[in-house]
């Protein structure tokens, strides 16, 4: 495992030193998991790091190939935070996102995409945590995403659908609000199909520097044993 992590601090080390001083994150790409119709500039890329349940560390990497076109993978470690002798490497994800209109004054910005990632290893039918390879969640799939600034500046709002295995559809919504470029605040209801499989996500994004920001989430509120909390932190430099 020490050599993975130099070997990755090795792959990253190179896109850091490209970072200038004033590198923005000035496009917010996704709300929680919720995603909006941002998409990062041409030649940017994006190291995402979460760490969430059951000692879960997520690294996805979003770069901006062309114009409006971003493409991304991400690969999990699960239990590797804490002292868990089971630790395994899950199937690494995809992602691309694909903004097909600006919006205007009275349209919303639009944007397609896939998300292949997905949150809760472990879990059974049941919804319990148990020796399982089974998922709590689904991933996304294909989706359409809708979003705008609504009501006065700095508040956003964002609302769309997804295809789960291109058969199941699900509904999504949520909003953020930044406060002095310093603080947003995240809520959003994401997989929303029925109430008990829905999940509602709430946190804060921290801007530490221009192109760093830190993420402390709630995620499946009112879900009892499966709520968890989410610390994620994303950089964001030039290639």
């Amino acid at each position: 495992m020490k050599k993975l992590a130099v070997l990755l601090s090795c792959l990253f080390f190179p896109f850091a030193l490209q970072a200038a001083q004033g590198d923005p994150i000035s496009l917010e790409t996704a709300i929680i998991d919720v995603p909006t119709a941002e998409t990062f500039d041409r030649y940017q890329a994006s190291f995402l790091t979460r760490a969430y349940d059951h000692g879960t560390l997520m690294e996805t990497i979003e770069f901006g190939v062309f114009p409006r076109i971003n493409i991304g993978v991400s690969v999990a470690v699960h239990q590797l935070v804490g002292s868990s002798d089971d630790v395994r490497a899950l199937d690494p994800s995809f992602q691309v996102k694909w903004k097909v209109f600006d919006g205007n004054l009275y349209l919303p910005a639009i944007a397609i995409g896939y998300d292949g990632r997905r949150y809760g290893y472990g879990y059974n039918d049941q919804h319990v945590y148990a020796d399982s390879d089974d998922y709590l969640e689904d991933e996304k799939g294909g989706y359409i995403t809708f979003s705008r600034e609504i009501i006065f500046p700095g508040l956003n709002a964002t609302a769309g659908l997804s295809f789960a295995d291109w058969k199941d559809m699900y509904w999504f919504t949520g909003m953020y609000y930044t406060l002095a470029d310093k603080i947003s605040f995240l809520a959003e209801w994401d997989g929303i199909r029925n109430v008990r499989d829905s999940r509602l996500n709430i946190g804060a994004r921290f801007y530490l520097h221009p192109s760093l920001a830190l993420d402390g989430i709630v995620r499946r509120i009112g879900r009892g044993d499966e709520s968890e909390r989410v610390l994620q932190i994303r950089y964001v430099t030039s290639f």
